[in-house]
């Protein structure tokens, strides 16, 4: 995958399911409020942006009335199904609340590695963009298992499909939206004295030594995915941050340069 040309102007964030679901799984339509009212003013400022949205599973799960989340395949598939929809007609919604257009873009392997399609996404988002239209972005999960459980699939999970779109958009950076403030020299759950690193060089086998485990019994992913993730989009030019997505004020901190998180910085 080659990365286009970076954009100054142009970035990625990626929302988690902890971040916009309650405990039982349902919506947080306030935290989705916010969310969409900080982009929508941050693209009112002339950024192109593109939304990577977890959820659809834990959503889906929610709205089925489901117990927990589902473990069979086919559960999962019609979930997720179920979710997207919800999730879309939430977004589309609230950012037409500030006048701002949404589109969805569903993924799966093939998209990025087959020539023809690779092609055809680039065209898509280019054009979405040019539109002022905000792509929302999640994997096609609702028919390819492999996106949701096969060891050999590309995304791996959200955290790696937001880097992997941040590379191929050109964008300059990638805001990982998450649980926690950021990486943390131990377990701030376990430990009162952890201390937030907040600027990280070089991805290493230390850093990675730093990371525990799922952060949310409704997510996929913990700081280890976000790692992968910063460490596939700094080696191509993209700033990684990873940042609290419950205060949503992160994200006008970050356009105002203020130093919020862990900042993964991008090789030249």
């Amino acid at each position: 995958m080659s990365p286009k040309k970076i954009r100054k102007e142009r970035i990625v964030v990626k929302v988690g399911t902890s971040t916009i679901t309650n405990e039982n799984g349902g919506l947080d339509i306030h935290q989705i409020d916010l969310l969409c009212r900080a982009l929508s003013s941050i693209e009112n400022l002339g950024y192109d942006l593109v939304l990577v949205s977890s959820g659809a599973i834990a959503v889906g799960a929610g709205k089925m009335r489901l117990a927990q989340k589902p473990k069979d395949l086919r559960l999962k598939q019609a979930a997720a199904s179920v979710g997207q929809c919800e999730l879309m007609h939430l977004y589309d919604k609230l950012f037409g609340e500030y006048g701002r257009l949404v589109g969805q873009i569903l993924l799966d392997n093939d998209d990025v590695e087959n020539p023809v399609r690779r092609e055809n996404l680039q065209n898509t988002f280019d054009a979405l963009l040019e539109n002022h239209i905000i792509p929302i972005v999640n994997e096609n999960d609702s028919v390819s298992h492999v996106e949701i459980e096969s060891d050999q699939k590309l995304f791996s999970d959200n955290d790696m499909l937001s880097a992997i779109v941040a590379v191929f958009t050109g964008a300059c950076k990638l805001i990982i939206l998450s649980d926690i403030d950021g990486l943390y020299d131990k377990n701030p759950a376990n430990n009162k004295d952890a201390k937030l690193i907040s600027r990280v060089e070089k991805i290493s086998d230390d850093i990675y030594a730093l990371a525990e485990g799922s952060g949310s019994n409704r997510g996929t992913g913990g700081m280890i995915t976000k790692l992968q993730a910063a460490e596939l989009a700094t080696s191509r030019g993209v700033d990684v941050l990873i940042i609290n997505g419950k205060n949503m004020d992160n994200l006008y901190d970050i356009i105002d340069k203020k130093h919020v998180g862990t900042l993964f910085v991008a090789k030249e």
